[in-house]
């Protein structure tokens, strides 16, 4: 079954600075994603990967075309779709990790990964148990756990983010850079980790500049070249 759908997608950018001119980040964009697939999305910076992520994210809204995600409930067109139902699906069902993480200041780097696991997790120590251990296995040292993740370095930062974006098992991830800046024992608990959320049913669109990641990790890839996608690259699947 396919859990997403995009056909005919495209997104335009007016540059009012610049006399409103028209940029074409997406155009014509087609392709299908299997339930427990995972995609990598790759191409030179600049061609639209992160546009595109954001689009079926909703964070950008798509110019023209269809993104029809498969959700519990049924197909919607996250094009289409009002903000509120895009709200729910960001809480029950879809998550995004950018290559930045962005957190509430003060908030000690356990609670920042039970995020996500808190709207589903009632025993707030349970959630945080399961945070102490996946802390551990990204090799996060314990005098961190409490800290305030605004204070760590760009590494231990990224795995914050990985930690609390697939903590809670989201049906659908976009995981930008996952295991960019990471030394090679983290980048393969990470590329681990994700695989284990495959084997659980979870469907994976990443976008990655890392061909080691991208070997070990993708069932296939589709480039993007200035807006477009180019011809699949097939691999085999782990």
């Amino acid at each position: 079954m396919n859990i997403l759908e995009v056909t005919d997608l495209g997104k335009a950018f007016n540059l009012h600075i610049l006399r409103d001119k028209k940029i074409d980040a997406l155009k014509d964009i087609n392709f299908s994603m299997k339930e427990g697939e995972i995609i990598g999305l790759t191409g030179k910076s600049g061609s639209g990967k992160s546009s595109l992520m954001k689009c079926i994210y909703r964070t950008y809204l798509a110019s023209y075309g269809e993104i029809i995600y498969t959700s519990l409930e049924g197909k919607i067109d996250l094009v289409k779709a009002d903000d509120h139902k895009i709200i729910e699906l960001r809480k029950t069902e879809i998550t995004y990790c950018s290559q930045f993480l962005s957190v509430i200041p003060r908030v000690p780097a356990v609670d920042v990964v039970c995020e996500n696991l808190f709207r589903i997790e009632k025993n707030k120590e349970e959630a945080r148990a399961k945070s102490r251990e996946m802390l551990e296995q990204l090799g996060l040292p314990q005098e961190l756990w409490d800290a305030y993740p605004s204070t760590f370095s760009g590494g231990e930062q990224q795995r914050i983010n990985v930690a609390r974006s697939i903590i809670a098992s989201p049906r659908f991830l976009l995981i930008d850079e996952p295991t960019a800046s990471l030394d090679a024992r983290t980048k393969d608990v990470v590329i681990d980790l994700i695989l284990r959320l495959k084997k659980n049913g979870t469907s994976v669109l990443c976008i990655s500049h890392d061909e080691y990641t991208l070997n070990k990790l993708v069932d296939r890839r589709l480039e993007l070249t200035f807006g477009q996608i180019g011809p699949l690259e097939m691999q085999p699947a782990n």
